[in-house]
Order: C-alpha cells, then structure tokens, then sequence
C-alpha cells in the first residue's frame, strides 16, 4: 500500500483489526471533501480491490481518532466478517440499458392538459393516467426479468428512471464470481446483439458497492478519512 495515495495525495495506512484491515488515510477538516476527493476514494478501493476483498465505505465516512476508528471497528466486526466472507471472490458488474417509454407522450398529455380537478372527465383522466405508468413499470420489469434470465446474477440491485431525451434508464447491478467475468462479458456480448430495441453499457468489474451493508454514517469536522475494510 506504500505506492498507494489517498484523498490530496496523503498517504494510506492499514490498520490491523483482527482478521481484517482498515486502510484508511488522513483528512483534515478544512479540506473540502469535493469530486476530486471522491476520485481518489474511489481508486484507493479499486486498487485494494486488485489484491484481496473489499467493503468500500461511503465516501466521506471520517473518524476523529484513532480510538473511534477501533471502537466502530469492534462494534461491527461481526458484520464485516459476515460480508467478507458473503462477498469473498465476488466482484460488481454494471449494466445500463436505454429503452424506449412506450407511454410518455401520453402521459404527457394527460398531465398537461388543463383538466378541472373534479368530475367524470378528471377520474378518466387519472385512470389512464394509472394504466400508462402500469404498463410503463411492466415494460420496464420484463426487461429486468429478462436480464437476470440471461446473466444469471448471484444478486441485483435495479433502478429506473426516465431521461430528459424521452427514454427509459436501467440501472443493474449484478454480483457475481470473480472468475466468471469473462462468461459475463460473453453474455453482455449476446445480449447486446440480440435485444435490438434496447442499448446496453457494460462496465466492471467493480468492488461490490451495491451488496456492502454500509454501518458506518459520515461525521463532519473529523481528522481520519476511511477507505474500505480489507480482509
């Protein structure tokens, strides 16, 4: 870890608790935590990611002392060692996939016309407004269904939401064996040509941000910042 610089270049440390390591460098309070620092943060991870599993904190997670780094340590080694060894040889893959909203313009309509807030024609207007979000929420979990059918995560984590340019975004995380990156990628590389009305982005793999129980809240004006635990 000597090679390896953290948050304005200071140095990273590890500290031995038990079975596992706290690699963490130091911060002080007048240093703006801004996206240059979460850069670095997330670089540390992926380069103590090369060498054995990681539990990336959420960046800005601080400690003033030595003492209150050992004494959230103590209070959730239990958990930790639970997920180091949930997570041992497992490693993130991140999928977007861009698909068409089959319902904006209509819902569109419905929310910008000027309708009066009672009556028949104000309850038709909410019930197919309710059908439209109904099928766009379907359309968008038959695509989800699907990938996990295709890639065959050990977990996922999901989310969607709509773009400024019309689309419908998917968000997938998948957890999966290290060693079966290369199957993942060959799978991307299939899914991709054969799901035609969708676009895909592959990245990874990454440390397992989305499957880490994170315990341990950011706290303001602190002295240590903390990178990931280590096994």
């Amino acid at each position: 870890m000597e090679s390896v610089a953290g948050i304005q270049g200071n140095q990273v440390f590890l500290y031995p608790a038990s079975d596992l390591a706290v690699i963490v460098s130091e911060h002080s309070p007048i240093d703006n935590l801004n996206q240059k620092a979460a850069m670095d943060h997330a670089r540390v991870i992926a380069d103590c990611f090369k060498m054995s599993t990681v539990l990336p904190f959420r960046f800005g997670t601080v400690f003033a002392d030595d003492d209150s780094l050992r004494r959230s340590i103590r209070s959730n080694q239990r958990q930790f060692v639970t997920n180091i060894e949930r997570l041992r040889g497992k490693a993130e893959m991140h999928l977007k996939v861009t698909l068409d909203d089959c319902c904006r313009e209509q819902i569109r309509r419905f929310t910008t016309e000027t309708i009066p807030a009672v009556g028949r024609e104000y309850l038709t207007n909410l019930r197919e407004t309710a059908t439209l979000q109904r099928e766009r929420s379907t359309k968008a979990r038959a695509v989800s269904v699907q990938m996990h059918r295709m890639f065959a995560p050990l977990a996922e984590e999901i989310s969607c939401k709509r773009t400024d340019s019309g689309k419908m975004l998917l968000d997938i995380a998948h957890l999966i064996d290290h060693k079966g990156v290369e199957r993942y990628q060959n799978k991307y590389s299939s899914a991709s040509q054969s799901m035609k009305d969708c676009q895909m982005q592959l990245s990874g793999p990454w440390p397992p941000y989305h499957f880490v129980h994170r315990l341990t809240r950011a706290q303001q004006q602190q002295q240590a910042h903390s990178h990931a635990v280590s096994a």
